[in-house]
C-alpha cells in the first residue's frame, strides 16, 4: 500500500474506540442512509421492465455433453428395484443424485410419492467444491431427516470463521449459542457426503435410483410429461410421471427449457489438500484476503485440509506447463499464514492441482406445467461463503411443505399455477445468501481503486469489532438469519463506518471525496445484485400475490 492509502488509515485506530465506545442506536447511520438510498433506488428498480416469460412452446432439448462409458463399475446403489410397471406409477422424476436431488428423491419417498431418481454417474465422485454445509443448511437437513448423512464420512465440525489481512486476523464465531450442541457447521469430502444421501434415498421402498443419462424433456402440449434417457448399456429409454424436477448441477443443459439462464464465471477456485497439519485457529475455517482475491482454508477430514485459491478471470494460468505452480509459489504462497507456508508449498510440489469455474446465476424462473428446476441447476451464487447446499436444502423444505396437502399431480397446469408461491417463498434465504456472497466477493478482492481499498479495509475492521457487528453478518452467512433487510443494513453499515474512518479526525476535501466515491462503490456492487434477485420479492414478498396462494383440491 503507498504512502497516500496509508496516511488515510492513520485515524483508524481512534475511530474503532469512538465507534465501539458511542452510547447509540447501532445502525442509526445506516439507517439514515438506507432511507435516502432505499427509497430512490427502490422505485427505480420497481419500473424495471417485464420480462416476457412467453407462451413458446417448449422442445425436447438435448444434454448428451458426456461420453458414456459402459465401463463404469455397478453401483451398490442401483441394486434396490420397485416393481417393473413402477414407471407407470411415479408420481416424480428426479433428474440428479447430488445433494439436492438426493435429499429430493428421500423426502418425497417418506411423504408416499413414488419416486425415480436418474443420475449420469452412482459412482463416488471427487470434487474440490461443495464440501462445506453451513449451519443453517444442517438445521435443514435436521428437519428432513438426513443429518446421520455427515456421520461416518469423517465430517469436521465448524464453528465459524478466522479473517486474515495485511498480518492481521480476528474469528469471527457463529452465534449457535440456542442452538443443540451438535448443531454447527460441517466440512468433508463431498463424494462421501454424497454417496452417504443416495445410500439414504435408495433405501426407501419408494424410490427407484437408476444410472442413466437424461438426453431431453418430454412434452405434449406444452406440458412436460416425463424424460428420455440412455441408460449405461447404451439403451434409449423414457420415463413418465405427472412431474418431472431438474437436479443436475451447474452444467445442466435441461435449464433452458425451464428458466432464463444468465451464467456468470468471475473467477475460478483452484484446490488443493494439506496434509497432516492443523489450521491456526480449529475448527474454523480460514479466509485469506489476498490480492488479488482471497484464499479459503477448511479440514475436509481429519488429516486433510482443503485449500482453494479464487483466480479471478476466465481464464487459469496453465498447469501443463508449470505457470500454475509458479503462480501459486511466487503470488500466493508469500500472502497465507506462515503456519501453513511450507504444507502449502508441499502440495503444489505433490502436483494434485484442480480447477473449476465459479458460477453465478440468478433464480429466473419459467413455469411450466410439469417441470421444476432446484440446485444448481437453477439458482448459483459464487461459492465463497459456501452457501449453495443450504440454498438447495432451504429448498426443498419448501417443496415438501407445498406438495404435502395434495393427494395427486396429475393436474399440472394448476400444479405449475400453485408451485409458482415457492418462487416468491424461497426468496428469504436464497436472496439472502445469494447477494452476500456476490457482495463480499466484491469487497473481499483487491482493487487499485483507493474506494474499494478503504471498503475493503472498513469491512474488516467493522467485523473485528465483535458483538453485533461481527455477529450479525456471520449469521446472515451461515443461513441463521434469513432476513435481506438485516444484510441490506450490515452492508451500509459498513460503508458508513468506513465514512466515518475517512472523517476523523478532519474531513478534508479529498477525505470527503473519497467517502462519497465509498458509498457510491457500495451502491455500485449491492444494487445490481438485489435488482437481479427482485426486489419486490425480496423486500417486499408479501406483495406478490403467489404468496398467499392455497393448494389446490384435486
Amino acid at each position: 500500500m503507498n504512502s497516500s492509502a496509508s496516511s488515510l488509515r492513520l485515524s483508524d485506530y481512534s475511530f474503532v474506540e469512538f465507534w465501539r465506545s458511542a452510547k447509540i442506536d447501532e445502525f442509526f447511520l445506516g439507517e439514515m442512509l438506507v432511507f435516502v438510498i432505499g427509497v430512490l433506488v427502490f422505485y427505480s428498480l420497481f419500473r424495471k421492465r417485464e420480462r416476457n416469460s412467453g407462451s413458446a412452446s417448449m422442445k425436447n432439448i438435448g444434454v448428451n455433453n458426456y461420453d458414456d462409458n459402459d465401463n463404469i463399475t455397478r453401483s451398490g446403489l442401483e441394486s434396490h428395484c420397485i416393481p417393473e410397471n413402477a414407471a407407470e406409477n411415479t408420481d416424480v422424476i428426479v433428474v440428479g443424485a447430488g445433494v439436492a436431488g438426493s435429499a429430493l428423491a428421500y423426502t418425497l419417498a417418506k411423504d408416499g410419492r413414488r419416486v425415480h431418481v436418474i443420475e449420469r454417474d452412482l459412482t463416488e465422485q471427487d470434487r474440490i467444491v461443495g464440501e462445506l454445509l453451513q449451519p443453517g443448511g444442517y438445521l435443514k437437513l435436521i428437519e428432513l431427516g438426513l443429518e446421520d448423512c455427515v456421520n461416518e464420512i469423517d465430517a469436521q465440525q465448524v464453528f465459524g470463521y478466522a479473517l486474515y489481512m495485511d498480518g492481521k486476523n480476528t474469528t469471527l464465531s457463529y452465534p449457535l449459542e440456542k442452538y443443540d450442541k451438535d448443531v454447527a457447521g460441517r466440512s468433508f469430502h463431498n463424494g462421501r457426503f454424497v454417496q452417504r444421501m443416495r445410500e439414504k434415498a435408495a433405501s426407501h421402498p419408494n424410490v427407484r435410483m437408476e444410472q442413466g443419462t437424461v438426453t431431453s424433456l418430454v412434452e405434449h402440449n406444452g406440458t412436460v410429461t416425463g424424460v428420455q434417457y440412455k441408460t449405461k448399456d447404451g439403451k434409449e429409454l423414457s420415463a413418465s410421471a405427472p412431474l418431472t424436477i431438474v437436479c443436475d448441477g451447474c452444467f445442466s443443459n435441461l435449464r433452458r427449457a425451464l428458466c432464463n439462464p444468465k451464467v456468470e464465471a468471475p473467477s475460478s477456485f483452484v484446490g488443493l489438500i494439506l496434509e497432516n497439519i492443523n489450521l491456526p485457529h480449529i475448527n474454523h475455517g480460514h479466509v485469506i484476503l489476498a490480492d488479488p482475491s482471497p484464499i479459503l482454508f477448511y479440514k475436509i477430514s481429519s488429516t486433510e485440509i482443503r485449500c482453494l485459491v479464487d483466480v479471478p478471470g476466465q481464464k487459469v494460468p496453465s498447469v501443463t506447463s508449470g505457470e500454475l505452480g509458479r503462480y501459486l509459489k511466487t503470488v500466493v504462497a508469500p500472502q497465507i499464514p506462515p503456519e501453513l507456508y511450507d504444507s502449502f508449498i508441499a502440495a503444489v510440489d505433490k502436483g494434485n492441482i484442480r480447477s473449476m469455474p465459479n458460477r453465478s446465476m440468478p433464480a429466473d424462473p419459467q413455469p411450466t406445467p410439469g417441470a421444476l428446476l432446484l440446485g444448481d441447476a437453477f439458482n448459483m451464487r459464487h461459492p465463497l461463503t459456501g452457501g449453495g447446499m443450504t440454498v438447495a436444502l432451504s429448498d426443498i423444505v419448501l417443496i415438501r411443505n407445498l406438495l404435502r396437502p395434495l393427494r395427486d399431480l396429475q393436474d399440472s397446469a394448476t400444479l405449475c399455477k400453485y408451485l409458482e408461491s415457492f418462487y416468491t417463498l424461497r426468496k428469504p434465504v436464497a436472496s439472502t445468501i445469494n447477494t452476500l456472497a456476490g457482495a463480499l466477493y466484491k469487497v473481499f478482492c483487491a482493487s487499485p481503486d483507493k474506494a474499494r481499498q478503504e471498503m475493503r479495509y472498513a469491512c474488516f475492521d467493522y467485523l473485528s469489532l465483535g458483538g453485533i457487528c461481527s455477529e450479525g453478518p456471520v449469521a446472515l452467512l451461515s443461513g441463521l438469519n434469513p432476513r435481506p433487510l438485516s444484510l441490506f443494513l450490515h452492508f451500509f453499515a459498513v460503508a458508513v463506518y468506513g465514512v466515518g474512518r475517512l472523517m476523523i479526525p478532519f474531513p478534508s476535501p479529498r477525505r470527503l471525496w473519497l467517502a462519497a466515491r465509498l458509498i457510491s462503490g457500495a451502491c455500485r456492487i449491492i444494487f445490481p445484485i438485489i435488482k437481479s434477485e427482485g426486489v419486490r420479492q425480496m423486500f417486499f414478498p408479501a406483495t406478490v400475490p403467489a404468496y398467499y396462494r392455497a393448494p389446490p383440491v384435486f
